[in-house]
C-alpha cells in the first residue's frame, strides 16, 4: 500500500475512532456565536463573581463569568509570598493549629452565605480537607478574615455546606478516626470498634459572621464525602453521602465496594439542636485554634479553644437515619424545593432520586429495614425513593439545578454533563467534557433560587486542551450556555491548582458594597505611623523596631545605620494611601520569610534577621506610579557591638534615634 493510500486509511480509522467513541445525543464543536456570548468588553464588567475552589494550591480563586478571567487569587490556607500572606507578623497566626504553624492545606469547597436560601453575598465560607479547618472570607474586602479548626476530625472534605440562612455551616469528617487525644492511641485494625465520624454544626452570627463550635455530633464510623442542608419543607434537616459502610481500613477499593449499597444519611439537625440546648451533650476537653483577622488592627490572633460539646447520636436514634443508595455514593443535592434528593453512586449507571416527603412518612411509618446499622434504623430503599433516572452516563458525582425543574449531573467516568427533568427523570440533553469532569456549578444551584443562565463542569484532566507547559498539565473549566433547551459549550479555560467545587453570584450583589476608602485615621495597630513626621526607629535591647510610611513614591525614612548582626528587624510598614487601588510592597534584600504587600491605609510588618555586614536595598515589590522604580532605600548592617550610632534619614534630614534604649 502506497504512504498516500495509507495515510488516507488512518485518517478514516481515526475520524471513525471519533465519531464511535461520541456520547449520543451531544452537538458537535463550540459554534460560531460563543465568543460573542463570552466577551466581556474591555472597561465592561463580567455578569459574576465565580469562587472557585484551589484544591492543593490551598488558595480560593475568583473569576469572572462569562469571560472566564481570573481576577484575583485569595490566600487562605496556605502561605503566599506575593501578598505576604503567612510571612507578615499580622498573618501569621491565621495559619496555626493545634499542630503549630501549617502553611498548607487542600481547599475542596465553597460555599456562599445565605439568606432564606439565597446567596446574600456577605461572606464565602471554604474548607480546608487535610489539616482541618474551616474559613470565612470577608467579601467587603476579599480579605480571609477567620480560621477555624475541626477537632475529632481527619480529613475535612464532606463540607463546607450551609442552613438555609447560614445558621451553621457544617463540616463532616472524611476518615472517621478515634476522638482526640490520648482515646486515639489504638490498633488501627480496632477501626470498627474505635473510629468513629464527627460532623460539626459551627454557628456564625448573623451579624459579624463570628463562627463557633455549637457542637459535633458522633456517628458511626463511615467516611463523608458532601452534603446538602434541606431547604424550604426540608429546612431543618440535612443529607450526607457516605462511603465504606464496610468500615474497612485498608484498601478501600477493593474493600470498601463490598456491599451493593452505602448510604445517604438524613440528620435532623433541629432535632439534635433540641438536645445539645436541653444539656444532653457531653463536654469533651480538647484543644483546637481559632485564629480571627481584625480589620482595625490589622493584625490576626490565635486563641486555643479547649472544649466542645459531642452529642453521640447513638443515645438519641430520633436524630439519623441511613437511607440506602448506589455505593460510593460522592453527591448528595437537594432540588431548590427541598423536595428531591439525589444520590449519586460513583459505581452506579442509574441516579437515585429521593422523596423528602416519602421519607418523613417512612419514618413515622417505621418502614424501616429488619437489621439497624450501627443501631441506628435504616430506612427501606423504596419507602423513600421518588425514582430512577436510568441510563444517564457513568460514574455519576454531582448535581445541580437551573430553577426551571431541570437537574444537571456530572459524568467522570463517560466524561459528560447530562441534563434531565426532575419529575419525569427523561435525560433532556448530553454534552462531552473533556476529559474526566468531577464537580460543575451553576449559578445559584444550590439555592433555591438558581439564576439558571450558566454551567460550568471542572475537568480532572485536560490534557490537550491548551498549550503544553510540562508534565503537570492545566485543569480546566468549561462554561456551558443553559438558557436554551440544548446546553451550549462556549468557553474553556484553566484554573489554578485542581479545581473541585465552585459557587458563582451576580456581580451586583458584591461589587458596589467593597470598602473603596481606608481611613488612615481608623489604623489602629500599635506600630502604625499615621504620617512622615511619625517615622522613627526604636531600639529595645537586641530589637529594632523601623516605623516606616509609604506613599508615591518614597519610604520615609529611605536610609537606615546603626543595625548590628544579631538584631532582629521589624519594619512596620503603614501605607498612607487610603483609595483602595494604591497599594505598596516592601522587600529587603535576603528576606528568608517573604515580602509585604500592604494595602491602603494598613500596617503590616515584615521580621528581617541580617545574615551578613554590608548595604541592604530596600524597595517597593508593588509597581505604584511613574516613580516606582525610584521608590528605594539602604538599610546599613554593621557588626556587633559595632560604635555605628542609629541613625535614620529622608532626603537631607538625619536623626538620632534619641528614644533608643539598650
Amino acid at each position: 500500500m502506497s504512504t498516500r493510500n495509507l495515510s488516507i486509511c488512518m485518517l478514516a480509522a481515526a475520524a471513525l475512532y471519533i465519531t464511535s467513541c461520541k456520547p449520543k445525543g451531544t452537538s458537535n464543536s463550540v459554534s460560531g456565536d460563543a465568543a460573542s456570548k463570552t466577551y466581556v468588553a474591555p472597561g465592561k464588567y463580567d455578569e459574576f463573581y465565580n469562587f472557585v475552589s484551589g484544591g492543593f494550591s490551598g488558595q480560593l480563586a475568583v473569576y469572572g463569568l462569562p469571560s472566564g478571567r481570573l481576577l484575583r487569587v485569595i490566600p487562605v490556607f496556605s502561605v503566599d509570598p506575593e501578598k505576604g500572606w503567612g510571612y507578615s507578623e499580622e498573618t501569621k497566626p491565621m495559619l496555626n493549629t493545634s499542630h503549630g504553624f501549617v502553611p498548607w492545606d487542600d481547599l475542596h469547597h465553597v460555599e456562599m452565605s445565605m439568606t432564606d436560601g439565597v446567596a446574600d453575598g456577605k461572606w464565602v465560607f471554604v474548607n480546608g480537607n487535610n489539616t482541618p479547618r474551616l474559613a470565612r472570607i470577608d467579601l467587603k474586602t476579599f480579605r480571609t478574615t477567620e480560621i477555624i479548626e475541626l477537632p475529632n476530625s481527619a480529613g475535612n472534605h464532606s463540607s463546607p455546606f450551609g442552613t438555609e440562612n447560614s445558621e451553621y455551616i457544617v463540616a463532616g469528617t472524611r476518615f472517621s478516626v478515634p476522638e482526640d487525644g490520648e482515646a486515639g492511641d489504638v490498633p488501627i485494625s480496632s477501626y470498627k470498634e474505635n473510629f468513629k465520624g464527627h460532623i460539626s454544626f459551627v454557628s456564625v452570627d448573623k451579624n459579624t459572621g463570628n463562627m463557633a463550635i455549637a457542637f459535633q455530633l458522633k456517628t458511626p464510623g463511615v467516611d463523608f464525602d458532601l452534603a446538602r442542608a434541606g431547604k424550604g419543607k426540608s429546612n431543618g434537616w440535612f443529607f450526607f453521602s457516605c462511603y465504606n459502610s464496610e468500615q474497612a481500613n485498608t484498601l478501600l477499593e477493593v474493600n470498601a465496594s463490598q456491599r451493593d449499597k452505602d448510604f445517604i444519611m438524613a440528620v435532623n439537625w433541629k432535632k439534635a439542636e433540641e438536645y445539645v440546648k436541653a444539656g444532653k451533650g457531653k463536654k469533651q476537653s480538647i484543644k483546637y485554634a481559632h485564629n480571627k483577622y481584625n480589620e482595625e488592627t490589622h493584625t490576626a490572633t490565635s486563641e486555643m479553644e479547649n472544649e466542645v460539646t459531642v452529642l453521640d447520636v447513638s443515645e438519641f436514634p430520633d436524630i439519623v437515619y441511613f437511607i440506602p443508595c448506589p455505593k460510593s455514593p460522592h453527591g448528595c443535592d437537594v432540588d431548590p424545593t427541598g423536595e428531591y434528593i439525589v444520590g449519586s453512586g460513583k459505581l452506579a449507571a442509574l441516579l437515585p432520586v429521593f422523596s423528602y416527603d416519602k421519607i418523613q412518612k417512612a419514618i413515622a411509618d417505621k418502614a424501616f429495614e429488619p437489621e439497624k446499622y450501627a443501631g441506628l434504623p435504616v430506612i427501606k430503599y423504596e419507602a423513600a425513593l421518588y425514582g430512577e433516572v436510568k441510563k444517564p452516563g457513568l460514574g455519576p458525582l454531582h448535581t445541580e439545578f437551573d430553577g426551571n425543574g431541570n437537574a444537571y449531573t456530572s459524568f467522570f467516568v463517560s466524561s459528560e454533563v447530562v441534563k434531565w427533568n426532575i419529575k419525569d427523570l427523561k435525560v433532556l440533553d448530553r454534552q462531552p467534557t473533556y476529559y474526566s469532569v468531577g464537580h460543575l456549578m451553576i449559578p445559584g444551584g444550590n439555592t433555591k433560587k438558581p439564576f439558571g443562565k450558566y454551567l460550568v463542569a471542572y475537568n480532572k484532566i485536560t490534557k490537550d486542551r491548551y498549550l503544553p507547559t510540562g508534565p503537570e498539565l492545566s485543569q480546566s473549566a468549561q462554561l456551558f450556555d443553559i438558557s436554551g433547551d440544548k446546553m451550549q459549550l462556549i468557553l474553556d479555560f484553566p484554573t489554578i491548582g485542581e479545581p473541585h467545587y465552585a459557587q458563582a453570584v451576580p456581580a451586583s450583589l458584591i461589587k458596589d458594597k467593597q470598602l473603596k476608602i481606608f481611613d488612615i485615621n481608623s489604623n489602629k495597630h500599635p506600630y502604625a505611623t499615621k504620617g512622615e513626621g511619625e517615622a522613627k526607629v526604636v531600639r529595645q535591647g537586641n530589637q529594632v523596631h523601623v516605623y516606616i510610611t509609604a506613599i508615591r513614591s518614597h519610604f520615609a525614612p529611605d536610609n537606615i545605620e546603626g543595625i548590628q548582626m544579631g538584631d532582629e528587624v521589624y519594619f512596620h510598614v503603614t501605607n498612607l494611601e487610603q483609595d483602595w487601588d494604591v497599594p505598596h510592597g516592601f522587600g529587603v534584600k535576603g528576606a528568608a520569610n517573604g515580602e509585604l504587600l500592604v494595602m491602603p491605609g494598613e500596617t503590616t510588618t515584615l521580621k528581617w534577621t541580617p545574615d551578613r555586614t554590608g548595604i541592604f536595598p530596600i524597595y517597593c515589590t508593588d509597581f505604584c506610579s511613574a516613580l516606582h522604580q525610584e521608590m528605594q532605600g539602604y538599610v546599613r548592617v554593621s557588626p556587633k557591638g559595632s560604635s555605628v550610632p542609629l541613625t535614620y534619614s529622608l532626603g537631607d534630614k538625619l536623626k538620632n534615634n534619641l528614644t533608643a534604649t539598650k
